[in-house]
């Protein structure tokens, strides 16, 4: 695993499809305890990686409906 990008550097689309890989692999077993445990690890980091990113534009999208619907009040 170590020559895969660092999970903070990721964007939501990368992040998401390695997610998708991890979960597969586990899935079908076959890995070490070792391995199973980093992949385990990997996909713990890539998930909070996608739902911060999510967090971070549903926040954007609020403040630009905020910014919105403050411009037509006036």
């Amino acid at each position: 695993m170590s020559d895969r990008p660092a999970v903070e550097t990721l964007g939501y689309e990368k992040a998401r499809d390695e997610l998708v890989e991890v979960v597969r692999a586990l899935e079908v077993g076959g890995l070490g305890l070792d391995e199973s445990v980093a992949l385990w690890e990997r996909g713990e980091a890539l998930a909070k990686r996608c739902d911060a990113q999510l967090a971070g534009a549903r926040t954007r999208i609020e403040e630009k409906l905020a910014e919105a619907e403050g411009g037509q009040d006036s």
